[in-house]
């Protein structure tokens, strides 16, 4: 009997990033573990493609609750074994402003959601992975983790917070060959961009992105900015003096604050 199809483990599946790269795996024959808070639209998407329980399994969790994301990466290594691939994409982005006392709630989430949620995702998967002596573990962050934007500070802050993180989880696994990468999006046609009032260079579609995110897996890259061309752009705002960098970003259009739940669907 030939071995398994290797496993992917994914969250934020349900829609925008999420969904392509589970599209992406499921063309390359992969077995599919999908995590959202909100799984009725996911399930319609792995019957639509007719895939059979041995191919797709669903778990609803939210990133934000500790407990809840364990469990799911728990049931996932009881029910379909241990991932080759765990990809940590949940994520929002809501523009605030520090200076209003609700906004800090929202910092909190969105640094519960987007850090957090990472760590606490990679977390059933780390020892046994490093036991096995392979595997992959994928924390998505955003070009945003570069350099702070004026009405972003949540977004950037929680982004560069995972680059950290990866960063320090990439020395704890590679004695064990176990390879942790970082990917940085740039600007992505999803509903968490579609608000942005200013100009997105490079703009790529879901599609786009996930294809070239699978080569990077696949290749075990330690960090890589997808596309490449904004890989320059962020470079070279990181190297601007600081009040060459406050002058370009003055007057720039900032990302909506929340006045309801605008958490994306994951």
């Amino acid at each position: 009997m030939p071995p398994p199809a290797p496993l992917v483990y994914l969250t934020g599946a349900s829609g925008g990033i999420g969904q392509a790269l589970a599209e992406r795996y499921r063309q390359a024959g992969w077995r599919l573990a999908l995590v959202a808070r909100r799984t009725q639209g996911l399930k319609a998407w792995a019957d639509e493609h007719a895939l059979t329980s041995e191919r797709c399994a669903v778990y609803e969790a939210d990133v934000q609750q500790i407990d809840s994301i364990v469990a799911a990466g728990q049931a996932c290594v009881q029910a379909q074994g241990l991932p080759n691939v765990v990809i940590a994409n949940a994520g929002i982005s809501v523009g605030v402003d520090t200076a209003r006392r609700a906004d800090l709630d929202v910092m909190r989430e969105v640094l519960a959601t987007n850090t957090l949620g990472v760590a606490a995702t990679f977390q059933p998967f780390i020892a046994p992975m490093c036991r096995r002596g392979s595997g992959r573990l994928v924390g998505i962050a955003s070009v945003n983790a570069i350099r702070g934007l004026p009405g972003h500070g949540a977004t950037c802050a929680s982004k560069a917070a995972v680059v950290s993180y990866c960063e320090s989880l990439r020395g704890e696994c590679r004695p064990h060959d176990v390879r942790v990468v970082t990917l940085l999006p740039g600007y992505v046609a999803t509903p968490l961009t579609a608000a942005n009032p200013y100009r997105m260079p490079f703009l790529l579609t879901p599609q786009a992105f996930a294809e070239r995110a699978f080569r990077a897996i696949e290749a075990g890259s330690s960090y890589r900015v997808i596309p490449w061309q904004m890989a320059l752009v962020a470079k070279g705002l990181r190297l601007l003096p600081n009040a060459w960098f406050d002058r370009l970003m003055a007057g720039r259009g900032r990302k909506p604050r929340r006045d309801a739940d605008s958490r994306a669907p994951d």
